[in-house]
This record gives structure tokens, sequence and C-alpha cells, in this order.
């Protein structure tokens, strides 16, 4: 079948690249779009693909200061990413980077499978507090997740808040219903039309807004509005 867009989450940005350089591509929820090599610059994306990005690289200071603040007593902070993730590497990283600025010690953990998610055990031996990279695996077995944690007395943060609401401590980040909702509508509503049918996301966050000066559908790339959703 012909297609005029793609929209994903963001993960399948690599593969869909080499797929094709005509059709255009749309991601909802690009972790850290320019680190990962989805676009050139927030400015200027160029190519054929554009989108929301979470800026989660720079948004994981906060998420470990929030922890801090939260958790007095934390001296030790367990990084846990799926490094087949490029973003994952990316958001491990900064979370580190900013753990090591408070003087909080740092294990890192790499789960790739559901099957690597089991006893907490290890975690709970290295870590007072356990930080999750944004990762479809850990969203999807989001209440497992949390299920070893709480039984581990592990306090977590996360990136979504449905994490928290599947018994996950706090987290700190864009809403993402509603990333893929304003992809849509931006979508329907552009006026740069690329083909036949299609429109592209032109806009997000006007006060994070970047533009490149042109009236190219590609020619922006906008960070999405963070909320903070955290329970005590």
């Amino acid at each position: 079948m012909k297609v005029d867009v793609i929209v994903n989450s963001g993960s399948a940005v690599p593969a869909l690249k080499e797929a094709t350089s005509v059709i255009p591509i749309v991601f909802a929820a690009g972790s850290d779009p320019v680190g990962s090599g989805y676009v050139s610059s927030l400015a200027r994306p160029g190519g054929n693909v554009t989108g929301l990005s979470l800026q989660a690289t720079e948004t994981a200071g906060k998420w470990v200061e929030l922890l801090r603040e939260i958790v007095p007593d934390l001296h030790r902070l367990a990084i846990v990413a799926n490094i087949g993730n490029p973003s994952n590497v990316l958001d491990m990283g900064g979370a580190q980077a900013a753990a090591r600025t408070l003087g909080l010690e740092v294990a890192k953990f790499d789960f790739r499978r559901a099957e690597d998610i089991s006893g907490f055990e290890v975690l709970n031996s290295r870590g007072d507090a356990l930080y999750f990279c944004n990762d479809p695996l850990f969203f999807t077995n989001r209440i497992r997740i949390n299920a070893l944690a709480l039984g581990a007395k592990l306090p977590t943060t996360f990136g979504f808040r449905e994490h928290v609401e599947a018994g996950g401590l706090m987290s700190y980040g864009a809403n993402f219903p509603n990333l893929f909702r304003r992809a849509a509508g931006e979508s329907a509503r552009n006026d740069n039309v690329l083909a036949v049918r299609v429109c592209l996301l032109e806009s997000n966050d006007p006060i994070n807004r970047r533009s490149g000066g042109t009236s190219s559908a590609m020619s922006h790339l906008y960070r999405a509005p963070q909320e903070e959703h955290k329970i005590a």
C-alpha cells in the first residue's frame, strides 16, 4: 500500500529513514532528535523527518532534582535503560551527570527484554531509588516494574504520568497522549501541504518555538511542553 505520511512515536525513525527518503516521517515523542541523529537541528530538521522533541537529556537533571527532594536520604541512584535504544544512552548520560553533580553514587543497569525485568534484589543492593529512562519496554511493563519496585521498597521516577498511575512514585515529562493528539491536530490544519493529502507537524509549544525562517513544513521542530506529576 502506498502511504502519504508515516507517523510513529520516535524509536522507529532510524529504520524508517533507511526505508525512505521521500515519504514524510512524523515522530510524536522523540527523546533527543538531534542527539539521536533523527534531524540535523531543532531549527532546521532537514530531510523528510520532523516531529516533537521531548528533550529528555535536558530534563534528566530535573528528574534527579525532584527525586532528591522527595527522597532526602538518597545517596545511590540506580539508572535503568535499554542500551539497545540510542536515545536511552543519551538519557542515561544526562541522568548520570546530574546525579554526580548532586553528589550521588550511580549504578547503571541494562534491560533489553521483558525477561530482564525480574527480581529487583540487585537494584536494591546498589541503589536507594530507581531512575527509568523512557523506553517502550518499560512503558509496556510499567505495572510489573512498579510492583517489583514497591516490593523492594524502592522509590521510582519516570518520564510519563502513566507510570505513576500504575504505581510509580513520580514522573516528570510531557503528556504522552497529548503529543499524538497535537501531532494529528497540527497535521490536519497545517497549510504547508507536501503531498495531495499530507500536512506535516509544524508547531507545538509557542514558548519554546524555534523557527528556521522559512515556510517549509520540514523547517521547524519543537519541544513538547513538560508537566510535573508526582506523588509523595
